[in-house]
């Protein structure tokens, strides 16, 4: 792939080794109770959300359409500026923070992949106590 999106890995453990497999608008998702995986090969990005509770807690928050495109475009941005910057951050821990997110704004990588990326951010302060804006 020319382009990864995100491999977003702060990972306690993984609890089941079983996966399905689902397709939606043409974004293949490969799912478990902790590993949530999105790809499209067309666009050549990928997001890999490897978070125990994350697909529980995700249920839990407003439809994919609840927000538009353009606000969560805008607010992925945001939080990956300043994710990472904290990657680099030696003050910073790497167990929280262990890479970069290459999200690039003059991509459009649809409502599917931004809606998760907003919601793991949402998930990721709540659980760390973190704030990324």
């Amino acid at each position: 792939m020319k382009y990864l999106l995100a491999i977003l890995i702060v990972a306690l453990g993984i609890y089941s080794c079983e996966s399905s497999k689902s397709s939606v608008e043409g974004v293949a998702t490969t799912g478990t109770s902790d590993t949530l995986r999105i790809a499209n090969d067309s666009l050549e990005y990928e997001i890999l959300i490897i978070e125990p509770g994350f697909d529980s807690w995700l249920v839990t928050q407003p439809p994919k359409g609840f927000n538009g495109i353009g606000y969560l475009e805008t607010r992925n941005y945001q939080y990956v500026l300043e994710y990472n910057n904290r990657v680099y951050n030696p003050s910073y821990s790497k167990t929280l923070y262990p890479q970069q997110i290459d999200y690039d704004p003059n991509i459009h990588y649809g409502l599917e992949v931004n809606y998760l990326l907003y919601n793991y951010f949402k998930y990721f302060e709540q659980k760390y106590k973190q704030k990324l804006r």
